[in-house]
């Protein structure tokens, strides 16, 4: 199989990303793989190696330079489980909860260099979004008529009391 890049040299490094329902592959040969930056390929996205050479040198960089030179507290093992950051990095998950607490300091890095972020914003089926917006609607009418009894403002509150009660099942 020949290198996607250069076509002429035979590929040695096979790169494969999944996004989504669509997959891509990327056959490389050593000299382009090591041109592009590709030192471990678990680092960063496909596309970001093609369509932003820059960005994937400088992730290259600093995943040579973390290789190289180990990083403080690199020999740190959480005392329930005996997880090293090592360990955390190489499973991409950690051993035990106290890992969490054992190595809180470098844990929002890795997460940037592991992730895209550090908050997951994951997907909520329609059928429970739809029950929950519901649900902070009649919430948010119940504080109102609260408060419109509290201030003795009755006709609101009558009308506050109507609405929520088409909208309970």
């Amino acid at each position: 199989m020949l290198c996607n890049v250069c076509k002429q040299n035979e590929a040695k490094v096979h790169l494969t990303q999944i996004v989504g329902d669509k997959m891509q592959k990327v056959d490389l040969c050593e000299d382009c793989s090591k041109e592009k930056g590709v030192v471990d390929p678990t680092s960063y996205s496909l596309a970001e190696l093609f369509l932003n050479p820059a960005a994937a040198a400088t992730a290259a960089a600093a995943v040579s330079a973390e290789a190289e030179a180990p990083a403080p507290g690199s020999d740190l093992r959480c005392p329930t489980c005996g997880y090293s950051q090592a360990d955390f990095k190489k499973a991409g998950r950690f051993g035990c909860s106290d890992c969490y607490t054992t190595f809180g300091e470098g844990l929002e890095t890795m997460l940037k260099t592991m992730h895209k972020g550090t908050r997951h914003t994951g997907k909520v089926p329609a059928v429970f979004q739809q029950s929950r917006v519901e649900a902070q609607k009649l919430k948010l009418l119940q504080k109102k008529l609260e408060k419109a009894v509290t201030e003795e403002n009755y006709e609101e509150a009558a009308q506050l009391r109507d609405e929520i009660k088409r909208l309970k099942p």
